[in-house]
């Protein structure tokens, strides 16, 4: 089943239900006085967060959602059932707007549950109306509508810690290997379409599709997926140390690739991604002289300090076992300081 991190579909709340005019019947007395029950409210429509990151894709056959009616009035007084309500899951991470009225509603929470949509109120029977100076009303008042509006679901992974970089930098590898995930890899060029997810040790890490030049602005997947980023407590910037392949974006300075991302990050939603905790990591050490990535990791130093900076291989089990500390550390660090 795809991925999907978008949806889009119309709302409808219950109609109430129309109120009636009836009349009690009573041996010997055949109008005995209004007895016509008023209508019971239509359904409301909520919004629930569930953790479940492929939810979206249930729905890409739905293109509106309708909670009950409520029904009419009855006689001897009997009001209208109530409509039932509608609950719509929506993955933890959902931001959903209503397009007709701009309100958002954020689900960040397991359980969190939002009203969007309120039925109609019942209309009333010719009960309502009785009075000493109208003792046979025949007025009765109609349910009335539901809210209806139309509404955007955007999924923003909440993750500790977001794997980022160009296509090919390694980042679904790397997830693997920390996590046992089990994110698609190849040994030919080609770039992850769909986020992955992968545990360590109860942390969540997001492998975010990579990003190239212009995704700030729309440019090949685009800001699609750089607001997956925007809920991750840490950035892990992945750099290829892989000499440079044609057609994939990467330059021969690893020190441009990281400020081709870094660029994007820095330009989308007026810098919020900028803000968060990074850590650069040299991914694919195996392909170069050690002596070499010291000097490019100084490099990086110099230029930018403060900034922590990694080199790993995921053909060496130990360098992976140490980043595995690092990033723990760090998300924690990233956790505490809020």
């Amino acid at each position: 089943m795809a991925f999907v991190d978008e949806l889009e579909f119309a709302g409808r709340a219950g109609n109430g239900g129309d109120g009636v005019v009836r009349w009690l019947h009573l041996k010997g007395k055949e109008y005995s006085g209004p007895a016509g029950g008023n209508g019971g409210n239509g359904g409301d429509i909520y919004i629930r967060a569930v953790r479940d990151l492929n939810l979206l894709a249930r729905y890409r056959g739905e293109k509106s959602f309708q909670a009950q009616n409520g029904a009419p009035g009855e006689s001897s007084n009997r009001n209208g059932r109530r409509g039932d309500d509608l609950t719509i899951d929506l993955p933890i991470g959902s931001l959903v707007r209503n397009t007709n009225t701009g309100e958002v509603y954020d689900l960040t929470v397991e359980g969190q549950t939002e009203l969007v949509l309120k039925g109609g109120r019942g209309g009333a029977g010719n009960a309502v109306f009785k009075s000493s100076v109208n003792r046979t009303p025949q007025e009765s008042t109609p349910g009335q509508a539901g809210e209806s509006a139309d509404f955007k679901v955007e999924l923003r992974i909440i993750a500790d810690a977001g794997l980022i970089g160009l296509p090919n930098a390694g980042k679904t590898s790397l997830l693997n290997a920390l996590t046992k995930a089990a994110g698609k890899v190849a040994p030919y060029a080609f770039t992850t379409l769909d986020p992955n997810l992968g545990a360590l040790y109860g942390f969540v890490i997001a492998d975010i599709p990579g990003l190239i030049e212009g995704a700030s602005a729309g440019k090949g997947l685009g800001s699609k997926f750089l607001r997956h980023i925007a809920r991750t407590r840490l950035l892990i910037h992945c750099v290829s140390l892989e000499p440079a392949l044609p057609g994939l974006g990467r330059s021969p300075d690893v020190f441009a690739d990281y400020h081709t991302v870094r660029k994007e990050i820095e330009q989308f939603e007026g810098g919020i991604l900028a803000k968060k905790p990074e850590i650069i990591v040299f991914t694919k050490s195996d392909t170069r002289e050690k002596k070499d990535i010291d000097e490019l990791m100084e490099h990086v130093r110099s230029h930018s300090p403060g900034l922590d900076v990694y080199s790993v291989s995921i053909l060496e089990d130990e360098s992976v076992d140490k980043l595995r500390q690092i990033i723990i550390d760090h998300v924690r660090n990233a956790a505490e300081s809020g």
